[in-house]
């Protein structure tokens, strides 16, 4: 196969290439696309070295290739889909540009894959990262019985917020360990010794971008327009991989020993759910890695109908780039 990555040199980008080389995707031929501040950088990858070319709006720059990894935001997106999709590529895009269109698939392969192949303008989306891990948890409990709410918290690494974001992380540590000031550039507030309960702009109702996205994001995904969703999106100092505190109502009471083996047998899913000190996922042991972690399940106290469970899921990885690899996958059954 042809494959083209848009956004090649930020961290997506970058982990793109290591899943395709992880997975030995059928790469025929390579190409790497970025700003014209990353134009020319060359690119080390299966022993070979590639030059970064720069996003132009030549009509024909993707004449030739099968499938277009874009991870270079919305805006670039937007601007460059008629040209990546224009002679037949799939563009799969990892930005919110398209998530909610109605002729635009969000799609996670465990969960929804069949919407993969409508396409009409030969555009699937990767839907945001904090969606991702939990819908894939969540379909192993609505397998059972249908899920009518909801509830999650979420931890989520400087990853999120992209390399510099990561890099400001590990650079205000060492600020703060040399009696130095710590610098706030890309987060709101240091992220240092902190939590920022604040992901995305603020809406109208009070909660934010990030939140709505995964209101919605889950209703499309689980074809369930009257599911009711509710998120706290939160900032931890953790360099790499989401965590999750996630309550379910479901429609029939369902046992933890059910949930235990859905999860068990669920597909994407590792079950890590031992009573006892490190029974359980933790995003320093699951970063770099490719399934969601589930763990901490049990009755929620306040709901007979209810389920507690957290999941830990690596952002950049699953989050990210290895969902969109999967749906190329499962599309050309490579």
């Amino acid at each position: 196969m042809n494959v083209a990555i848009v956004g090649a040199s930020g961290a997506v980008g970058q982990e793109f290439l290591r899943v395709l080389e992880e997975g030995n995707f059928p790469v025929d031929k390579l190409r790497l696309f970025g700003s014209s501040r990353s134009a020319g950088r060359s690119v080390e990858w299966c022993g070979m070295t590639y030059v970064i070319e720069e996003l132009t709006p030549d009509p024909d720059l993707f004449e030739g290739v099968d499938v277009a990894f874009v991870s270079a935001g919305a805006g670039v997106s937007k601007q460059y889909a008629d040209i990546i999709t224009r002679h037949g590529a799939l563009m799969i895009d990892n930005s919110s540009a398209f998530r909610m269109d109605d002729d635009v698939p969000l799609v996670v392969p465990e969960v929804n894959g069949e919407d993969a192949f409508n396409t009409p303008r030969r555009i699937i989306a990767n839907p945001n990262c904090t969606t991702i891990q939990m819908v894939v948890a969540l379909k192993a409990i609505n397998d059972i019985s249908p899920i009518r709410r909801v509830h999650v918290a979420t931890y989520q690494a400087a990853s999120g917020a992209g390399a510099t974001a990561m890099f400001e992380l590990q650079e205000q540590h060492r600020q703060i360990a040399a009696g130095e000031e710590a610098k706030v550039e890309k987060f709101v507030d240091q992220l240092a010794y902190n939590v920022i309960p604040h992901i995305d702009t603020f809406q109208d109702n009070g909660y934010t971008r990030e939140e709505m996205k995964m209101h919605f994001e889950t209703k499309k995904i689980m074809h369930a327009p009257n599911l009711e969703v509710s998120a706290t999106c939160v900032r931890v100092p953790v360099l790499r991989a989401h965590s999750e505190a996630i309550w379910v109502e479901t429609e029939d009471e369902i046992s933890v020993e059910m949930a235990r083996k859905a999860f068990a047998e669920g597909e994407g899913l590792v079950l890590e759910d031992r009573i006892e000190p490190l029974g359980y996922p933790m995003p320093l042991r699951c970063a770099g890695l490719d399934p969601v972690y589930v763990g901490r399940v049990r009755k929620d106290l306040a709901n007979p109908k209810g389920l507690a469970f957290w999941t830990v899921s690596d952002q950049i990885k699953k989050g990210a780039a290895l969902n969109a690899v999967q749906i190329a996958r499962y599309v050309f059954k490579v």
